[in-house]
């Protein structure tokens, strides 16, 4: 018996009523004055260090899964996260590319230890994972593909931070495939046999990425801009 449709239309209400304060960060992140281009070099440092995770938590998740037989949530779960985990495989390369393009050296992203509020956002999910059940990850997939990069975004920030285009496409990439991939996740919620506890799970892993996500972005956004003179 598969879960009702109205489980992923519950989700999408919650996190309709919660995600403005991920906008509106966004927003604040994304504004336009002097230290747009800092700002978006500090964004392609943070977002490697998120990204970077997501293979791996896929992997761990779907693993946790295969170690459930008589649950019948695992395996049509384990299916999708080993698949979305090869779609999602190298992205975290495409943030160094994008870095370089920047003027920024990769090592800078690679080398620098993710500040506890990355840590928090990420890895909330190893908890649950571990400890709860792995179908909490879906929360946060739903959370970070439902807030892909707006159309356009890539193409206004080349623009006003005068930076290379060639900087932007990780930005470019995630505006067009992070739609096909929330609606994927959609049928997937639906179609999965939750019961109460794992629909429960699911929201509450939602919710703290969104202020988690919100938080990142926030931190980024208030950074005091970098004085004339010196590379933003």
């Amino acid at each position: 018996m598969s879960t009702s449709p109205s489980t992923v239309a519950r989700l999408r209400l919650e996190l309709s009523l919660v995600e403005p304060v991920v906008r509106a960060a966004a927003a604040r992140m994304w504004r336009s004055d002097a230290g747009l281009p800092g700002r978006y070099r500090r964004y392609l440092c943070a977002m490697h260090q998120v990204i970077r995770a997501s293979v791996p938590l896929m992997e761990r998740a779907a693993a946790r899964c295969e170690a459930l037989p008589h649950d019948p949530v695992a395996s049509p779960l384990a299916r999708y996260l080993r698949a979305h985990a090869e779609e999602e495989r190298g992205h975290d390369d495409w943030l160094l590319t994008d870095a370089a393009a920047s003027g920024t050296a990769p090592g800078e992203l690679t080398d620098a230890a993710a500040p506890a509020h990355v840590a928090a956002l990420v890895g909330a999910q190893y908890y649950w994972i571990e400890h709860s059940h792995p179908v909490a990850l879906l929360g946060y997939i739903a959370v970070l593909e439902g807030n892909a990069p707006a159309p356009g975004l890539a193409g206004r920030l080349a623009r006003e931070t005068g930076l290379s285009p060639a900087a932007f496409e990780t930005v470019r990439l995630h505006a067009d495939l992070d739609d096909g991939h929330s609606a994927d996740l959609d049928l997937l919620i639906g179609r999965l046999p939750l019961d109460a506890g794992q629909r429960s799970l699911v929201a509450v892993s939602a919710l703290h990425t969104v202020a988690a996500l919100a938080e990142l972005f926030d931190r980024i956004a208030a950074t005091a801009p970098t004085p004339i003179g010196e590379r933003p």
